[in-house]
Formats: structure tokens, C-alpha cells, sequence
């Protein structure tokens, strides 16, 4: 069988701006240079790609490919409303798995802008919103994500953007980190603010971990699980209106009662090779997708 197609076109440049100046020195508090990362070539990507097109650019890891199947990239966005014109804010990226998604689709006619943030007490090179061998790749990869704007956004950065900018703000598998105690944040703080970025009737997509709704939730989600029902009463009390929900990431199998909760499953496999083969039949977390939209 023949590998799905990859898009090319030429690169392009984009001057810099003061926040990406800002960020990009931030980035090299990592440590991250062009030999760490790889000196990886860089990709380019179409123009005006369809989100069936953006899941086949050049850039995307191959890790990220093979996690299609679990995650439902192109049906995810579609359900947030995400199209290729959308100001988009992605908060809290990690290795990058809807980035490299997103920028691409993006990239013409769109914006997408990535809120980072080093959590307090974290010391420098151990950012947990942006993981570092992505923050080799999105610096030395212009021609991908050259057009990438950044937001510093956590405990000590709570404004994410000027108020009404964002036609959409998406996060994914980080709510039950906002109100874990250790990350030192204030959720209903940080709700608030994305509420101030949107734009008005604006969309908040978000994806987690789903709790078994037979159990109390545990308030500080320290197994890396939350109940729909917990979440939704949290981001409605911030001023937004739920406008629906989605199965696309729903796995029966899980049953979210692990020895080290989701981080048991596949990808993180926490136990290692021990019962490896059971988690994974298991497959990767049970998940809700929320649709908020901005009242008020």
C-alpha cells in the first residue's frame, strides 16, 4: 500500500515580532539549540489545505501519525468550528500533537497562537506547557512554524491575549492540570481570562481525561482524570455556556482506575514493560470533547 501524500511548497519568512523576540528568548533559557534539536530540516507546507491535508504535511512526527486512530484529529476540529480563516489560541501545546496540525491549516489565511507558560517553582529547561525537543523543532523550523505567534500564560502570566481577539481558544488534556494543587494555578482565574480573549460568541474547545461518573472526583485530580460533569459546572461558572459535546474520543475499555491513573495507558505507559500488553488492548484514555461558546 502506498504512503499518503506529502504536501510541499516553498518556504517563507515572517519578520519577528516583540512577543516571539520575547519567547524565543524564554526558549533558549531550555537550553535548546539547532545541533540539540537535530538540525532538523525544515518542512513546508500547502496552501489552503483542507484538515484531511493538514494530519499529511511533511512536518508532522511520526509518533503523532500513529496516534490518528485514538485521537480524531480531523473530526476534533471540525467539531470545535476551527476553520482555515480562525484566530486560534492553542493553550498549553506539550510535544506538540495539534500544532503541527494546526499551523499549517492556519498558516494562509488564519492565526494560531501558542500560550506557554513555566510553571512557579519549575526550574528553567522543565516547562510543562511546552515540551523541549518541540521547542527545538518550532525555532528551527521556520518554513512550519515561521507564522506561530506566542502568549506567556499560567500562574504568573494570567492575561492570555487582548480581550475579543480569539475566535477560538482549545485545550487538550490539561484541565485536570489547572486544578491539581502542584501547578500552583487558579482555574477559575484562568477560565476567566480565556472568557476575556474570546471574541464575542467565541468557542472554547476542550478535551480531558474522563473521570468514571460513579466515583467522586477527586478535587485535584491527581490521577490525571475528571469527571464530565465536574468539568462542565467548572467552565460554565467562568461565563461560558456549554453548545455541546462529542464521543470522538470516547474508549469504553477504560475504565480509569489504574496504579498510576492515566498515565498507566498508552502513550506513557508509566508501569514500563509490566502488564504493557494489557493497557495496552486498553488503547489510550477514555476522553470528552466540550464545546463552550462565550456568553456575556
Amino acid at each position: 500500500m502506498s504512503a499518503d501524500p506529502v504536501i510541499e511548497v516553498p518556504a517563507f519568512s515572517r519578520a519577528v515580532t516583540p512577543s516571539r523576540r520575547r519567547v524565543r528568548r524564554w526558549l533558549a533559557r531550555l537550553g535548546m539549540s539547532a545541533a540539540m534539536a537535530g538540525l532538523l530540516a525544515a518542512p513546508v507546507v500547502a496552501e489552503n489545505l483542507t484538515l484531511e491535508q493538514a494530519t499529511k504535511v511533511a512536518n508532522r512526527s511520526p509518533d503523532f501519525v500513529a496516534r490518528d486512530s485514538a485521537r480524531h484529529p480531523v473530526e476534533e476540529l471540525r467539531f470545535f468550528g476551527v476553520t482555515p480563516s480562525s484566530s486560534v489560541i492553542e493553550i498549553w501545546p506539550g510535544g506538540g500533537y495539534w500544532t503541527e496540525m494546526l499551523a499549517p491549516y492556519l498558516h494562509d489565511h488564519g492565526k494560531l497562537t501558542l500560550a506557554v507558560d513555566v510553571p512557579n517553582g519549575e526550574p528553567e529547561g522543565q516547562n510543562f506547557a511546552l515540551g523541549p525537543k518541540f521547542a527545538g523543532r518550532l525555532d528551527t523550523n521556520p518554513a512550519a512554524y515561521g507564522r506561530v505567534e506566542y502568549a506567556l500564560f499560567g500562574q504568573k502570566h494570567i492575561e492570555l491575549a487582548s480581550p475579543g481577539t480569539a475566535d477560538v481558544v482549545l485545550t487538550f488534556r490539561n484541565l485536570h492540570n489547572w486544578i491539581n494543587p502542584s501547578m500552583n494555578l487558579d482555574v477559575q482565574q484562568m477560565l476567566r481570562s480565556i472568557h476575556r480573549a474570546l471574541k464575542p460568541g467565541g468557542i472554547l474547545g476542550i478535551e480531558d481525561h474522563r473521570g468514571n461518573a460513579k466515583l467522586p472526583q477527586d478535587p485535584q485530580a491527581r490521577t490525571g482524570y475528571i469527571r464530565q460533569d465536574y468539568a462542565i459546572a467548572l467552565v460554565e461558572k467562568a461565563g461560558f455556556r456549554l453548545v455541546g459535546t462529542s464521543e470522538i474520543g470516547a474508549n469504553p475499555r477504560d475504565t480509569a482506575d489504574y496504579p498510576h491513573g492515566v498515565w498507566t495507558l498508552p502513550p506513557t505507559y508509566a508501569l514500563g514493560d509490566k502488564d504493557r500488553v494489557k493497557y495496552q488492548a486498553i488503547g489510550e484514555a477514555d476522553s470528552f470533547v466540550l464545546k463552550f461558546k462565550k456568553v456575556g
